[in-house]
Parts: structure tokens; C-alpha cells; sequence
């Protein structure tokens, strides 16, 4: 992926994202190859400065309020492959390879493992690894 390198926050493609008043957007996370969706999360302009400048997928949590390099604790990277602004300019997708196949933190290739089916949320996913395994013991 050829993007721009700079990181700054006054970049002007970063200033065409609209951000939250909280300075976040909310991300959507493709497998580049099938389309399937694997995550969604949130974004700061550091995060998605600094996903383009590694070209891997970065977060910012809110739950630990800073920024979540994706796989740093379980390996699963994301390596970035395209980024991409809704039409309205408040919502960034970033398409990915997946490295080791497993995007959720449950061991599972997507978040989005719950299907709906009459008045129940069924699994439709296997689990491909314990998350315990995973994490080795740590919180996630």
C-alpha cells in the first residue's frame, strides 16, 4: 500500500475524516481478499496516522484509552492493504490480511461470529484457537 508518510495530525487527508467531538471514528475491518468483516473499532488521528505510516492495522481503545497496535499480544496482525472514507467522510474501512487467520479475540476469524436466525443469535464460527492460549493467561 503507497500512502503518504507523514504522521502529523495536520495532514490533509486527515482533516478530511470527521471526527467525533471525542476525536474518534468508527473503523470497519475487511479480510482484502474475501470482503468478510472482521472487526470494527475506533480510530484517533494517531492511530490511523501511524496505520498508514507502518501499514499495519492500529487502534485506539477506548476501554484502555491508547492506541492498540492489532496482534501485539496475540500475534494476529493485520497488515493493511487498502484504506478507505464512507461518503460521508465519518467512517474508515481498512482492508487487511489477516496474518494467522483469527481477528477476534474469542480465537475466532471475525468478530462478527453471531448470526441471527428467528429469535436467537446463533454461532455460525468455530473457535480456532483458545484464546487462553493466545493470551497466555493475560485479559482480553
Amino acid at each position: 500500500m503507497k500512502v503518504a508518510a507523514d504522521t502529523g495530525s495536520q495532514s490533509p487527508w486527515l482533516e478530511q475524516v470527521k471526527w467525533s467531538d471525542e476525536g474518534l471514528v468508527p473503523v470497519i475491518t475487511q479480510d482484502y481478499r474475501s470482503g468478510r468483516v472482521l472487526t470494527h473499532a475506533w480510530l484517533n488521528r494517531e492511530a490511523l496516522a501511524l496505520a498508514v505510516s507502518e501499514g499495519r492495522a492500529i487502534y485506539w481503545s477506548r476501554s484502555r484509552s491508547k492506541l492498540w497496535r492489532k496482534g501485539e499480544e496475540s500475534g494476529h496482525i493485520q497488515k493493511l492493504h487498502g484504506v478507505y472514507l464512507d461518503c460521508d467522510g465519518d467512517t474508515v474501512c481498512y482492508q487487511v490480511e489477516q496474518v494467522g487467520g483469527i481477528a477476534c479475540h474469542t480465537g475466532r476469524e471475525s468478530c462478527f461470529y453471531r448470526k441471527l436466525e428467528g429469535d436467537d443469535w446463533l454461532t455460525i464460527d468455530p473457535v480456532l484457537k483458545d484464546p487462553d492460549e493466545i493470551y497466555s493467561g493475560a485479559a482480553h
